[in-house]
């Protein structure tokens, strides 16, 4: 027992109990601390020494507690299991313990048929092994395991006191599992992943797997996805032309389980598709509802594409491009430039990616908070809560929580490899990638995520990975197209021809190559480029129907809070009532 050996008191955590102590501690040279009460308290369960419990009253877990009349909160742990008091009839210490009685019983020392070679002595897990029967690296304890030191076994009590079923049934395989209980790892053709010392059999289908594999479901939901995915124990590698996980883009070995999607040639880790439990529910009806569609098809050409559509966000028809001039307009949906291919509406000035105009009317968003499918709408001002800017572009929407993500986003994040025109190889979103120089602005990433390539160190950010490859702007009457490198070495020509500024030779830009001008990216797409103006936009605290416009010359103030109007406004249509806020 010693002071605590740091710099400062107080900083210590006690490696049983996980709270913090600033008085005397017992330390070992491995960087475990205990409060004292934690190791006296452990020492006496390691020797049995549990005579104390003898004069403690048991508490029944549906009889109120010592604390008054008030039920037992579920936040009140077992000290050795760290299951909820509730569950089991407990101890109550003076020395400020809560213990189950079924865990003040556990042996010290015991033998188990997945480890005959010695005994197994219940101990601190302080080397953090994974349980060898279950396979997880944590259970429900808070750091004891049944552990044998000279093989490095270890196995959560709970596994070692569960029975071990000889047979395993269950509906979501047509044949039962066998207990093989064999001290040698295998490779599960269930998930993948290996296993040790407990595996069960099908004789029949020749699989060997674990026994938490037994009952995976044959088919789920998942929001990684727009299809159900189906499990399967082996695939042909020709089956697929890609053969990496959606999620995490490493390559899936199609000899052991994985899930895939026979509709879009895609396919998922097992570890990967059951990670999180929010983002899939399992399905035990195998019809399968399709999607909502977006359009309705009216005329398709003899190779079967679909020429003339409507689409629920229009009230005329759309054919399929090519059109004269079409490619002078942005896309309705993800406010774009227009690129073939392209739907057209032949009465109005309406244009629709083909991509846009496909997407259901229902989706799954993996990297939205709500397990519900989003809902697509149209026509309203929005703050995109993915890139953090303001549109009217089609959307995707929660009805639980309410909040939208654009069109450009949710394509763009679309589980996958991505290809960029500015670079080779394919790129990846990371979700959590940080402190590296993105290659088109070259500010530095900062956790929200960016678009990785595997094969050398280039990375964009989100809004950079959406930028439209061409552009127009006012000072410009040629279209500009995105540029990644200015090769001209004369310093004088690496300025920015709107701002009339020095730019970074180095960082994307626009250029018209006619007129050999070049401009910041955010000098040509302005401070509102996923808003179009001329859109309607209808106020509940006004009678009159406003459109989106953009201030130039006069700036009328606006009639909610008195300041100019200086650049984008909403304006009454009414002429006589001139209604103008920001």
């Amino acid at each position: 027992m010693e002071n605590p050996p740091y710099n400062s008191p107080g900083e210590y955590i006690c490696a049983l109990c996980r709270q913090s102590g600033d008085k005397f501690v017992y330390h070992c040279s491995c960087e475990l601390d205990f409060h004292i009460k934690c190791a006296l308290f452990t020492f006496n369960i390691a020797e049995n020494h549990l005579k104390e419990l003898e004069h403690v009253a048991l508490q029944h877990p549906l009889i109120s507690t010592k604390s008054g009349d008030e039920e037992l909160e579920d936040v009140s742990k077992c000290f050795w299991c760290w299951e909820p008091l509730a569950n089991y009839t407990y101890f109550s210490l003076d020395c400020g313990f809560n213990l189950h009685k079924k865990c003040a019983e556990l042996s010290f020392k015991l033998n188990h048929v997945c480890h005959r070679k010695h005994s197994l002595v219940l101990q601190f897990n302080s080397e953090q092994f994974s349980c060898k029967i279950c396979g997880e690296t944590s259970g429900k304890g808070l750091g004891f395991i049944y552990g044998c030191s000279p093989c490095k076994f270890a196995a959560h009590f709970e596994c070692v006191s569960a029975a071990l079923d000889l047979v395993v049934e269950d509906k979501r395989h047509e044949h039962p599992f066998s207990l093989f209980p064999r001290g040698s790892s295998f490779i599960c053709d269930a998930c993948g992943i290996e296993g040790s010392y407990a595996s069960y059999i099908c004789c029949t289908c020749n699989i060997m797997v674990h026994k938490k594999c037994t009952s995976l479901p044959r088919i789920i939901k998942s929001k990684w996805h727009d299809h159900r995915i189906f499990h399967k124990y082996f695939h042909h590698t020709e089956d697929f032309r890609v053969l990496d996980c959606i999620i995490c883009y490493n390559e899936v070995n199609t000899e052991h389980g994985n899930y895939y999607c026979s509709k879009c040639d895609v396919i998922f880790h097992v570890k990967c598709a059951m990670k999180d439990k929010n983002s899939y529910e399992i399905v035990e009806n195998e019809d399968e509802m399709p999607n909502e569609s977006s359009i309705i098809v009216i005329e398709r050409n003899n190779a079967e594409e679909a020429t003339k559509v409507t689409h629920f966000m229009h009230m005329h028809n759309l054919m399929l491009g090519p059109f004269v001039g079409g490619y002078e307009n942005s896309c309705e949906g993800c406010m774009l430039p227009i690129t073939d291919p392209f739907y057209y509406c032949t009465e109005c000035v309406f244009f629709l990616h083909k991509a846009c105009a496909e997407l259901p009317k229902m989706k799954n968003v993996w990297h939205h908070r709500c397990r519900e499918p989003l809902a697509l709408i149209s026509y309203k001002v929005f703050w995109c809560e993915q890139c953090w800017q303001i549109s009217n572009s089609f959307a995707y929407e929660s009805s639980e929580c309410e909040s939208k993500i654009c069109l450009r986003c949710v394509i763009a994040l679309t589980p996958g490899a991505r290809t960029c025109l500015k670079h080779e190889h394919p790129l990846f979103f990371c979700g959590d990638h940080k402190g590296q120089y993105c290659n088109a602005c070259g500010y530095t990433t900062k956790g929200d995520g960016a678009f990785c390539c595997k094969d050398c160190n280039f990375v964009l950010h989100l809004e950079c990975f959406s930028l439209p490859i061409t552009a127009r702007h006012k000072c410009d009457k040629h279209i500009l197209s995105l540029t990644d490198y200015d090769d001209n070495n004369y310093l004088e020509n690496h300025h920015c021809d709107i701002y009339e500024e020095s730019r970074d030779p180095n960082s994307w830009f626009y250029h018209c190559a006619k007129c050999d001008t070049s401009s910041h990216v955010g000098c040509v797409l302005g401070t509102y480029p996923l808003l179009k103006l001329g859109s309607i936009y209808e106020e509940k605290n006004h009678p009159h129907l406003l459109t989106l416009v953009k201030k130039k010359y006069d700036y009328p103030d606006c009639d909610k809070c008195g300041w100019p109007c200086e650049d984008i406004a909403l304006e009454c249509l009414k002429l006589e009532c001139k209604y103008t806020v920001h």
